[in-house]
């Protein structure tokens, strides 16, 4: 009898290893969660559970281990319903994603931080002045004075020829409506996540291990309140403006004095990260801003009642007396704080080659992002809005007026990054093409170096196979292009602050004619339509098509990994239980006498390791880590320099002994190698332990179907590799070692 099969045959040893499975993006359900047959829950809920199989099978892990997988895959999306609800979320997800791109080591990390939150601040802000457009400027004050706008439509024909001040009174009611909508929404919680708290002892200190650790909820709360406040207060600022067209009163400008005193408060406390990362256990900050938001409340009432009852006469026509303005003013805002991020950014920036990801704008390129899709959903929003009510009216009659001119630039700028961006993404494509080509050949070359005749139509497959999933290097570049590009987007809609309307502007100076730009930005509208379509489309496809899914997948679990920590109305963070939960049930098996075994596939794997980095050293000591199609290195440590670098992949190594092994593929646009690519014939490019992580999968296996069958092997590309026999040959390796006595020397 063998020494393996003398373990596996001893007293309880059948189930001393319990190999622990968690997907990636994208889980198709519970019974497909280990690759393996019918299987029930035995910890968990429907969102996020452990499973095994039902009926136990002598064979079902590496050398005998018990398979357990962790389905999570629900956390980040769910139902339909809220699957659906992310693609609006969306600005306010790549808003908070914002902070925790910002570079690692970096002296104005506070600054950083504080901008972020303060650009973060105001896409509430464009929120409220969306629906403020729709409601208070396109129907209460456009359409309601206009005859031929109320002809045929009852539902608000009610509201006809009411006083001005009773009609946005009413109708103001929407835009609080819909910051209610997003507040009560952001507050609705999962689970507590007290039930889920790791244990404290002997943890990393890096911040990649306090994810999911550290109780996010107060911070939340605090964002919460200082966004509710702020959003309450641009409505008021709305409605103010207006009030105050035929001349303020003392009333009005009393109103608007406490107005600006709450928002300055709001970006005081913002731009005060001290205060706002103040700890858990300190709640006197809770009380300050859970005051300052019910003060915005109560002063959105008196502000409502003040604009019903006012005695000045309001001014007739056109559209509502300083929205426009306001609206302008806004995007002036957000073009002086991206400068001032980017120019924070890039000042002391580390000038080593390599030593800054992304020349350290990814928070830059996040954010400014976040704005373009922000003003592209306002815009389009409002241009819809303001076509349904218009029914081809004269200018004169009311909505045909059209909406703001900040719209119109803001459209247009849009349309114009969008543009740019797939000019110069076909570029990159074609120049790239040729180096893609012979690199994807030379390594080909070498994993088929005799291949028969009848395989080249495969080979050319897998060749451009691996050249296209080469092409991710080129995307992360291309999206700072286009947030370059948005962010300059939104720089031309400060020519709003001027009076003057594109066509006009490129007819004077650029002798293009009016006509022709108008079309052009009206095309840009219906591209933006488009795009929300595409991106509602692709929701439901990604509910319901899990191969679809594990494409679109990637991208939102990417931005709903990390907590909301810049604005509270973004997506829930899943890592928030989902690592805590993996550490609680590690520390459990372990406890029980099990070893285990923890596999993770694509973002699985960055589960695993932030999991790793939480558990204490007599917990690690009976661990060890299989990854697989891992982003770790190749996404995560470049987007995330802050998070994730050399050290923390060193410290995930030494906590499980360097009990680790990495399985990727050249077909993967995803994963990658994580110390080392390991390609035949390169030299290895790191030594130590680390050099012994990685191995590279050939992918496919062969170029011609294998005896016994019809086809070739498939190429895997991102998927898992739980089916592959070199997946089991390694845990299978990681499982033997964890039943060896643990060396000293290893750590």
């Amino acid at each position: 009898m063998s020494d393996a099969a003398a373990r596996r045959s001893g007293p309880g040893t059948s189930d001393d290893v319990v190999e622990l499975r968690v997907h990636g993006a994208a889980s198709a359900g519970a019974g497909q969660a280990p690759d393996l047959p019918p299987v029930e829950q035995v910890a968990g809920d429907r969102d996020g559970g452990f499973y095994r199989l039902r009926h136990r099978c002598p064979d079902a892990g590496a050398d005998g281990a018990t398979v357990e997988a962790y389905r999570w895959g629900d956390l980040p999306s769910g139902t339909m319903g809220r699957t659906l609800s992310l693609v609006f979320l969306l600005p306010f997800m790549l808003a908070n994603l914002a902070i925790w791109m910002r570079p690692g080591n970096h002296g104005s990390d506070a600054t950083v931080r504080a901008l972020c939150r303060l650009l973060a601040l105001t896409l509430t802000a464009l929120y409220v002045l969306a629906f403020a457009g729709v409601a208070l400027d396109l129907v209460a004050w456009r359409c309601l004075a206009s005859p031929h706008c109320l002809a045929g439509r009852s539902w608000l024909s009610w509201l006809g020829g009411r006083p001005a001040g009773l009609r946005l009174a009413v109708l103001g009611l929407v835009p609080a409506a819909a910051v209610g909508l997003v507040w009560r929404a952001s507050t609705r919680p999962g689970r507590a996540f007290d039930a889920f708290r790791p244990p404290e002892a002997g943890v990393s200190g890096h911040r990649l291990g306090t994810v999911g650790r550290w109780d996010a909820e107060p911070l939340v709360g605090r964002l919460r309140s200082l966004h509710v406040a702020a959003a309450f207060a641009t409505l008021d600022v709305t409605l103010l403006a207006a009030r105050a067209s035929p001349g303020a009163s003392a009333g009005t400008v009393a109103l608007a004095v406490v107005t600006g005193a709450v928002l300055a408060a709001c970006v005081v406390m913002l731009c005060t990260p001290a205060l706002i990362d103040r700890a858990a256990e300190d709640r006197r900050l809770d009380r300050v801003t859970s005051m300052l938001r019910t003060s915005a409340v109560v002063l959105t009432v008196v502000v409502g009642l003040h604009v019903l009852t006012g005695p000045a006469r309001w001014p007739e026509g056109g559209g509502l007396p300083g929205y426009d303005a306001t609206l302008t003013w806004l995007f002036v805002t957000q073009t002086a704080l991206l400068a001032a991020l980017g120019a924070v950014l890039l000042w002391p920036r580390d000038r080593r080659p390599g030593a800054t990801p992304l020349l350290g704008l990814g928070a830059l390129a996040s954010t400014a992002a976040a704005i373009g899709l922000a003003v592209a959903y306002s815009a389009e929003t409002v241009y819809r809005v303001a076509d349904f009510l218009d029914r081809n009216a004269p200018p004169a009659a009311g909505p045909a007026a059209g909406p703001p001119r900040a719209y119109t630039w803001a459209i247009y700028g849009f349309f114009r990054a969008a543009l740019v961006t797939l000019a110069v993404a076909g570029l990159v494509t074609l120049a790239t093409r040729p180096g893609r080509s012979r690199a994807a050949a030379a390594i080909v070359a070498r994993d088929h170096p005799d291949p028969p005749a009848e395989a080249g139509p495969r080979l050319r497959q897998v060749r451009r196979a691996i050249a296209k999933a080469r092409f991710t290097e080129r995307l992360i570049p291309l999206a700072v292009v286009y947030a370059c590009l948005a962010g300059l987007g939104t720089a031309t809609t400060t020519i709003g602050v001027l009076d003057l309307r594109p066509g006009d502007v490129f007819e004077r100076y650029a002798g293009v004619p009016a006509g022709l730009v108008t079309f052009g930005i009206a095309f840009g509208s219906w591209v933006i339509a488009a795009i929300i379509l595409g991106l509602v489309v692709g929701a439901i496809f990604a509910y319901r098509t899990v191969e679809f899914r594990r494409h679109v997948g990637v991208l939102w679990d990417l931005g709903t990994f990390w907590p909301r920590a810049a604005h509270p109305f973004a997506p829930p963070c899943y890592a928030e239980r989902a690592v805590p939960e993996l550490t609680r049930r590690i520390t459990y098996l372990v406890g029980r006498g099990h070893a285990v075994l923890l596999t993770g596939h694509s973002h699985g794997s960055v589960l695993a390791a932030a999991t790793v980095l939480q558990l204490p050293p007599g917990i690690s000591d009976r661990v060890a880590l299989l990854t697989h199609a891992s982003p770790l290195r190749r996404l995560y440590a470049r987007l995330f320099p802050a998070y994730l670098d050399d050290e923390v992949l060193h410290e995930v190594g030494a906590r499980v002994g360097w009990r680790w092994l990495n399985l990727w593929r050249d077909t993967d646009p995803v994963g990658g190698w994580i110390f080392s690519p390991h390609r035949p014939g390169a030299p290895a490019t790191v030594g130590g332990a680390a050099a012994a992580v990685d191995r590279r999968l050939r992918d496919p296996a062969e170029v011609v179907a294998p005896p016994g069958d019809s086809v070739p092997p498939p190429i895997q590309g991102h998927r898992p590799c739980e089916s592959d026999r070199r997946f089991a040959q390694a845990a299978r390796e990681l499982v033997d070692r964890l039943r060896e006595p643990p060396d000293p020397e290893s750590r």
